[in-house]
């Protein structure tokens, strides 16, 4: 893990690329910011997470690290004690971490529940949207801190998930005092989901997605298929994170939309 701190004093912002090793946008955005001429008004603690599987371009090396919080310093695998050490570097920090996925362009903002914090930080961020994960926090960087966003940056390895993580690092540092907010947005209106469940994938050779994300899909209307069998909507919800292959047992999750924060 490579830890670097900007300003003086002990820093309370933190901000986190390469929770997975080959989702590169957040460690650019790190870079970006430790190389920049910058002045910033308060201590900030840049950090680069799993520096092992960046350098092996993969996920994880034994586990996934984000399912791994709080950690165990005598854990067994890489990630049980690398996640001890990070919750230990950040837990008294207001922090962004830097993601990617395989199933949305855009940019979105993942928080625990949406309290004052979020209302007040969120609407600075120049995302399409908030999801609150509430049950679906187990073994996440959830299990260390409240005062967490994690941003969905756009599609994995792309370009536009590299400018996009520098921009909305930008943004947080401006929401949370360690930049100048002179361009900062101010989001009039921005929708709020809530995870209600996973959506589970049988073992198939060949997967498609027909829902789109963040778009409602109503009960009665295929959303997805596994070797070409469909799979029917039971109720109406809305997708969220949901793609053919990126992850191993579930196509994503279901979330109904509970409301919105104004700026």
């Amino acid at each position: 893990m490579r830890v670097e701190t900007v300003g003086d004093g002990p820093a309370e912002i933190a901000v986190i690329g390469g929770i997975h090793g080959d989702e590169p946008c957040g460690v650019h955005a790190v870079e970006t910011l430790l190389s920049a001429d910058l002045e910033f008004q308060r201590p900030v603690k840049f950090v680069i997470a799993n520096e092992k599987a960046q350098e092996q371009d993969v996920r994880y090396v034994d586990e996934d690290l984000n399912r791994a919080f709080p950690g165990n310093p005598d854990g067994d695998t890489h990630e049980s004690r690398l996640a001890h050490e990070l919750s230990m570097e950040v837990s008294d920090c207001q922090i962004l971490a830097l993601h990617s996925t395989q199933s949305y362009e855009g940019l979105f903002a993942l928080v625990d529940e949406v309290r004052e914090y979020e209302r007040r930080i969120c609407p600075r961020l120049s995302v399409d949207a908030v999801v609150e994960t509430c049950d679906f926090k187990e073994g996440r960087l959830f299990e260390v801190t409240r005062r967490l966003i994690e941003v969905e940056c756009g599609f994995q390895g792309s370009d536009t998930a590299a400018e996009n993580a520098v921009q909305v690092t930008r943004e947080f540092l401006a929401a949370t005092g360690a930049l100048p907010d002179d361009d900062a947005p101010h989001r009039d209106e921005l929708p709020v989901y809530r995870l209600t469940n996973a959506v589970p994938k049988d073992s198939a050779e060949a997967y498609d997605v027909f829902a789109t994300n963040f778009h409602e899909v109503p009960a009665g209307q295929p959303y997805a298929a596994a070797d070409g069998r469909e799979y029917v909507a039971e109720t109406d919800f809305y997708p969220v994170l949901m793609s053919p292959y990126g992850y191993e047992n579930v196509f994503g999750y279901a979330a109904d939309r509970v409301g919105t924060l104004e700026s």
